[in-house]
């Protein structure tokens, strides 16, 4: 009798365990199919301070043969700015984060920002271009005058809601 209440124990913290290290794995879903819908142009307009209206889509080139083609989204504003945000969902984390690595040297010293999806960095036309598990994303606001850091939180804040949404 002992051994079968120990055994009942044993299965109740085997399946609490279980239970405990599946959440994040349901966590985990894939992007969404329309990728402009994780940057809704109110978020942009709110963020920005300027009305900016819905994206227009297209597909983003492959940046290498054999490799995700990706999604377009411009948002524009009646001010003449806009924002550019492409995103692409690769394969694995591994892919992205090795296609992360090698476009990072086309685009001038990068500047690493902490803290924001699993890799993150301005390039040096001021674009932020950030990797979170398997989707690779960048964000370029233009015209740009002068690049603040009022600018440049403004992105971050962008990113992280997209962020927000894997």
């Amino acid at each position: 009798m002992a051994h079968l209440n120990r055994f009942r124990l044993w299965l109740i913290v085997a399946t609490f365990v279980l239970t405990i290290c599946a959440v994040p794995l349901a966590k985990a879903a894939e992007p969404p199919a329309d990728l402009c819908s994780l940057l809704p142009a109110t978020e942009v307009s709110k963020t920005l301070g300027r009305a900016y209206d819905a994206p227009q889509k297209s597909v983003a080139p492959r940046p290498y043969a054999n490799t995700a083609t990706g999604t377009d989204c411009n948002y524009l504003s009646k001010d003449g700015s806009k924002l550019w945000f492409r995103a692409y969902v690769d394969p694995s984390s591994s892919a992205a984060a090795d296609l992360f690595a090698r476009l990072s040297k086309f685009y001038g010293p990068p500047t690493p920002i902490a803290g924001l999806g699993d890799e993150a960095y301005f390039d040096s036309s001021h674009a932020l271009h950030v990797r979170k598990g398997k989707v690779r994303f960048y964000i370029n606001l233009g015209p740009i005058q002068s690049f603040t850091p009022a600018i440049q939180q403004q992105l971050k804040d962008l990113a992280a809601r997209v962020i927000g949404r894997l």
